[in-house]
């Protein structure tokens, strides 16, 4: 098992398989994604060889993520790749919805457990605004799609924002209380390009919490191997409704979840300086040479990230690492 200096163990991996995104939500992309390296991303070949090494140190949950993973052809193939891999028992997606419809029953068939979709509105015209493309009805017949075909976990990720959706909350909490998914409202995090933007729109995803509380909503054991969020139920609701608050206190402690980006780089931290290469540990012959080399760059793991002081380490956008 994957431990840390501050004794926090590690059962779920963050993969990240293209930075590439076709969308310019503001709070992200708004000039769009600009390309400043090799499009050189992870081989299936090299995806195999790292979760195999991950599940080996007892990781059971596999999330990919991008930018945007369906923009890769083999995205099917990847996800059948990690279902496979011996220990691994969940495998998830985040995707912004582009043509969900038309492969989410590939997807499924390929073994996946999980979906979370972004959807920051209802309101076709605050979507515009926020993602910059007119699809709300895709997006929205895309989560139908999947929960009809039987998707074990849909989630839906709305990213509180104080000048757009904050006034649209109880629109949002009342959808979902008439869906068998779970939505959850993300507090914005501050980045390296977004500071005026953060600084205007920030709102603390605690207030989300106290907000369902005085409404009756009941918070929800948090499983084991599963993300950061506090989730909430209501006795009158089908649907779930819970935040993710990086700013919150003691937010960290619970941490049990690391990153690798699409071009083979493990990071210990969304806000992390840096990123420790993968690629030159894989070796077809010697597979305890990767496993030796992730126990090691694990040491490296601060107990916390230092966005209440404003600083975002090497993340210039959420793209880079799929949040």
């Amino acid at each position: 098992m994957l431990l840390d200096p501050q004794g926090r163990s590690f059962s779920y991996l963050r993969l990240s398989i293209t930075d590439l995104c076709n969308y310019r939500c503001n709070y992200c992309l708004p000039d769009g994604f600009k390309c400043d390296h090799k499009a050189h991303y992870l081989s299936l070949d090299e995806i195999a060889a790292i979760v195999k090494s991950f599940a080996r140190h007892g990781v059971n949950k596999v999330r990919i993520t991008g930018g945007e993973p369906a923009l890769r052809r083999d995205l099917s193939e990847i996800i059948e790749l990690v279902k496979n891999t011996p220990g691994i028992d969940k495998v998830a997606l985040t995707t912004n919805g582009y043509q969900l419809s038309r492969h989410i029953k590939s997807w499924q068939s390929a073994g996946l457990d999980a979906i979370n979709v972004s959807c920051d509105s209802l309101d076709p015209r605050m979507m515009q605004a926020i993602i910059g493309r007119n699809n709300l009805d895709a997006i929205l017949q895309g989560i139908d799609d999947a929960i009809s075909i039987g998707i074990k976990q849909v989630k839906v990720n709305t990213v509180l924002l104080k000048q757009y959706n904050y006034q649209q909350l109880e629109q949002l909490i009342n959808w979902a209380k008439h869906k068998p998914l779970t939505l959850r409202f993300i507090e914005l995090m501050q980045t390296a390009d977004n500071g005026d933007y953060f600084n205007a729109n920030h709102v603390s995803a605690e207030e989300v919490g106290r907000g369902l509380l005085s409404a009756g909503w009941v918070e929800t054991l948090r499983a084991k191997n599963a993300g950061p969020a506090r989730e909430f139920s209501h006795s009158q609701a089908i649907g779930k409704v819970g935040f993710i608050a990086p700013y919150s206190k003691d937010f960290c402690a619970t941490c049990n979840r690391l990153r690798v980006s699409s071009q083979g780089k493990l990071h210990l931290c969304l806000f992390g300086d840096t990123g420790y290469g993968l690629r030159p540990f894989i070796d077809a012959n010697n597979e305890q040479h990767l496993d030796d080399a992730i126990s090691q760059f694990l040491t490296h793991k601060t107990g916390s990230h230092f966005l209440h002081q404003g600083y975002s380490g090497a993340t210039t956008d959420l793209a880079m690492l799929g949040g």
